[in-house]
């Protein structure tokens, strides 16, 4: 079982650890709703140091990305970020990604702890006939994450040669933190909020923790686990890997089609001819629904209008911000209002639900 360099600090917090994806981390080190609320009106502090890091470089590093990744990588800006996903010839995915632009054949691949492995054997597979170097630097890399409203204060306080309020959404820098040099700042999240990731060399992970936990101090700075994590990444309406998004759920219905580049310049991928016909007929899609009955929706529940079944749950949790239940469920096309009265079924027990779109929770942008 993998451990990453803060291990030792979160157990010295009194954090619950479990196994997630061969890795010991933290679940949750107070209560799960406690944590939530502290990312909505503060600032948490993640450990996302589990999720995989790669480097595409070489000649054809741009050509090669464009072919295995639906977004258009060739498109990317130096010093931005875009979302994209990698998929079979089916449409359906390997893995959802973040892809970082260093330069003209430069990329930084933020990858799923779960899927890491798979990911970068799919890379390998298909660099065959691509001059591309592939590099895995999740073992020598630690990855910290702040999130919610005080998370630029208190990363600056850390940082010099860097003004991270000129780093724009989906934009990244590099610059000084804890002394470190050249370390790699990125603005996005998985959390709905304004927030920030650190990149630092492995050992240097539990002293940037520290400092970080020591500055958070003065702005309600609490360590989040991933408990939390996926209750704030739901409420957002952000997809997860093994939940809106497998090897049977495609990004088109997914409501992931920002992610995906059907431009003719970008020539052929990956999946390419299946997605573009998901595009013209689509058979469901990915929405919302609130439930105020006692049970909580888990994942597989079922949707009826009636007796007729018209979906499924693929995420659920209880949510302290919206004070109610909330769930990402699959809607057949034709029954997908919002607004419409449905039911969940719960081991044979009936619970009213209602259709909304996503995002359960959109935070408000100065």
């Amino acid at each position: 079982m993998n451990r990453t360099s803060i291990h030792d600090a979160h157990v010295a917090l009194g954090a619950k650890m479990v196994d997630f994806a061969g890795w010991r981390m933290p679940v949750q080190y107070g209560p799960i709703l406690d944590e939530v609320r502290s990312v909505r009106t503060a600032v948490g502090l993640f450990d996302l140091s589990h999720m995989g890091r790669v480097f595409a470089t070489g000649p054809d590093a741009t050509a090669f990305l464009d072919r295995i990744a639906t977004n258009h990588c060739a498109k990317i800006p130096a010093g931005a970020i875009r979302y994209g996903l990698f998929c079979r010839e089916d449409g359906n995915p390997i893995d959802d990604l973040l892809v970082y632009r260093d330069g003209e054949n430069a990329f930084f691949l933020v990858v799923n702890a779960s899927n890491t492995a798979a990911d970068l054997a799919w890379m390998r597979e298909h660099a065959a006939g691509f001059e591309v170097e592939i590099v895995d630097e999740t073992a020598t890399l630690a990855m910290l994450a702040l999130q919610g409203s005080g998370s630029q204060a208190v990363l600056q306080a850390v940082t010099e040669g860097c003004d991270l309020a000129s780093i724009k959404y989906y934009r990244f820098a590099h610059g000084t933190v804890c002394g470190i040099p050249d370390v790699r700042i990125s603005r996005t999240g998985y959390t709905g909020e304004d927030g920030f990731e650190v990149y630092v060399p492995d050992a240097e992970g539990p002293r940037v923790w520290n400092a970080l936990m020591e500055v958070g101090g003065e702005h309600g700075l609490s360590p989040i686990g991933l408990g939390a994590r996926d209750t704030l990444r739901l409420e957002a309406g952000m997809a997860l890997y093994g939940h809106e998004i497998d090897g049977e759920h495609n990004p088109i219905e997914a409501g992931l089609s920002f992610g995906v580049s059907f431009a003719e310049e970008k020539g052929d991928w990956i999946g390419r001819a299946a997605l573009a016909r998901v595009k013209e007929s689509p058979t469901k899609r990915l929405m919302g629904i609130t439930t105020k009955g006692p049970r909580v929706p888990r994942q597989g529940y079922e949707l009826f209008d009636g007796a007729t079944r018209v979906g499924y749950v693929v995420s659920g949790s209880v949510s302290p911000t919206l004070e109610t239940n909330i769930a990402s469920v699959y809607v057949d096309i034709g029954l997908d209002d919002a607004g419409r009265e449905l039911e969940l079924d719960i081991r044979g027990k009936r619970q009213g639900a209602r259709l909304q779109e996503l995002p359960f929770y959109s935070r408000t942008r100065k």
